[in-house]
């Protein structure tokens, strides 16, 4: 079974997001910050890593960066709700980083599942 890390600071996207994916086959795995996404990383490897990008603590963007430096190669999809803030797509920056697909909150739930299974089945 495919493992995936949530990392998200709000606990009801974290747990909505990992209900949608367990009853899609995935197993989850959820952190609040990036600092405990990281954490979790290390101990669980996970298939796909799925990260918020506006956070306390560990926003998304550092968090990406730092995922890539300790395990080049990694899956990841980063998610937001903050769109555009002082002219910059924090998705888009996301994406250059190395985050193979990108999703906009509010979302439903076949996008995020088709999404992760695009992620799942890319090389």
């Amino acid at each position: 079974m495919k493992k995936i890390l949530i990392i998200d600071d709000n606990s009801a996207v974290r747990s909505t997001m990992a209900r949608i994916l367990e009853l899609a086959g995935y197993e989850t795995i959820t952190a609040g910050d990036g600092n405990e996404g990281l954490i979790r990383m290390r101990q669980d490897k996970p298939d796909l890593i799925i990260t918020d990008i506006i956070m306390p603590e560990k926003e998304g963007i550092e968090t990406i960066r730092q995922i890539l430096i300790e395990q080049p190669g990694t899956k990841i999809m980063a998610v937001s709700g903050g769109g555009r803030h002082a002219n910059m797509d924090f998705l888009e920056v996301a994406r250059k980083l190395g985050a193979m697909e990108v999703l906009e909150k509010p979302f439903e739930p076949d996008d995020l599942v088709n999404r992760v299974s695009r992620c799942m089945n890319a090389a």
